[in-house]
């Protein structure tokens, strides 16, 4: 075995700068054993690690690097590797790895040292930091601006509820939506993505506007924020519910489907997903009516949710069949899973209410959005910062490739 050693190489970025250091590493036979490079505001930050088999060339690898670099006006720095040392890393390959993502309208270094601080307190190392959303215009800024940065970091945290708790402490105070998983193969292998759909694909709950047409709104109100706080049960308050709407006529309902605002990057996020080859579906304690509709108007493969019995035109007060409440809406993930030949690992779930809880609990990852307390406090990960297509940046998409996957839709 030869010579290890570190180099590294910064300054003005220019093309062509690799193929000119690796073509002087090349005439010695050096190994690359890793290399990593990173480029911000045109300049450029290059390491490598290599094995140099003979030792005598190792001044002159030293030599002929630092004279590329005078001529090109970088900053060298070669440094030997001790073996031990090297072993040392090699083994630290194994170790447990987890991505942190950090979602917001802007990003301030008060906000990635509250982060980094967390993680640093935590014994992990940050191993990779990765730029999510686009550069920013100071000339043309945009109208509802995004900023999203994602940590790659390695080792076994020393009490993940605690480091939970202060990522959610932090994301309330200084107002970032902070997002932590282990990074395994089911990450960048998800297939399925399912929401919830009143107050996370459209900005209303249905039933309450329908309650507002029907002269009942201050009552359903009540009985719905105290279901999707987890004080009543969900089946209980929505029968209840339904009853106050008995009169509503089938056009009122129309109109409601086409009155009712979406959120915020709901239609980008869906045709974003489509476009990448996932499968969409939408899993609601709400209605039939309005799912279809939004089935139709962004593409989502399966919808489920509460059917209204109409006669004669005339809402009757009744839902025909079993309920879509909690726990049915993890059934039915684990059903779409398994007709789409996906493990539970592969799925993706998101909504705000407490009904929500068992679908984010079993999906691959599980996603609170502009969720209730009681929600934010048991999500591993949660949006409330951004629009909906925050969730493309948590998957760990980025902005150049949500465009191209949009280009000429």
């Amino acid at each position: 075995m030869g010579d290890i050693v570190l180099i590294n190489i910064t300054g003005r970025d220019r093309k062509g700068l690799d193929a000119k250091f690796t073509a002087i590493l090349a005439q010695y036979n050096v190994t690359i054993l890793d290399i990593g490079q990173a480029v911000i505001h045109a300049h450029i930050s290059l390491g490598i690690l290599a094995e140099i088999p003979c030792s005598q060339d190792f001044s002159r690898v030293f030599k002929d690097i630092l004279f590329e670099g005078h001529k090109t006006g970088l900053t060298i720095d070669i440094k030997p590797v001790d073996l031990e040392d090297y072993e040392k890393w090699v083994n630290a390959q194994g170790k447990e790895r987890r991505i942190i993502t950090i979602l917001g309208r802007t990003m301030t270094a008060h906000q990635i040292s509250s982060v980094a601080s967390v993680i640093a307190e935590n014994d992990l190392n940050i191993d990779s930091i990765t730029r999510l959303t686009g550069r920013r215009s100071f000339v043309n800024p945009q109208i509802n601006p995004k900023a999203s940065v994602q940590f790659s970091v390695s080792g076994t945290p020393t009490n993940i509820p605690k480091m939970r708790g202060k990522f959610m402490e932090i994301s309330q105070k200084i107002g970032i939506d902070i997002s932590f998983h282990v990074d395994n193969i089911y990450r960048k292998n998800r297939k399925l993505v399912v929401f919830d759909m009143d107050s996370t694909l459209i900005q209303a709950e249905v039933i309450v506007e329908l309650a507002k047409l029907a002269g009942v709104g201050e009552q359903v109100a009540k009985i719905t924020e105290a279901a999707m706080r987890g004080e009543m049960d969900f089946k209980e308050s929505f029968i209840k519910r339904v009853a106050l709407l008995k009169g509503l006529r089938k056009e009122q309902l129309e109109k409601i489907t086409r009155e009712l605002p979406l959120t915020e990057g709901a239609d980008l996020v869906t045709k974003t997903l489509k476009n990448l080859g996932y499968k969409l579906g939408i899993l609601s304690g709400g209605f039939t009516f309005m799912g279809t509709y939004l089935q139709d108007r962004l593409g989502f493969d399966y919808v489920y949710a509460n059917d209204l019995e109409i006669k004669e035109g005339v809402v009757t007060g009744k839902v025909l069949g079993e309920i879509v409440d909690g726990q049915k809406k993890a059934s039915l993930l684990r059903e779409i899973a398994q007709r789409e030949n996906l493990s539970i690992e592969q799925t993706i779930a998101v909504g705000d209410g407490a009904n929500d809880l068992p679908m984010i609990s079993i999906a691959g990852l599980g996603v609170a959005f502009n969720a209730k307390p009681i929600v934010r406090e048991k999500a591993s990960n949660a949006i409330s910062t951004m629009g909906l297509d925050g969730l493309l940046y948590l998957i760990g998409i980025h902005e150049r490739e949500i465009k191209q996957s949009n280009q000429g839709v």
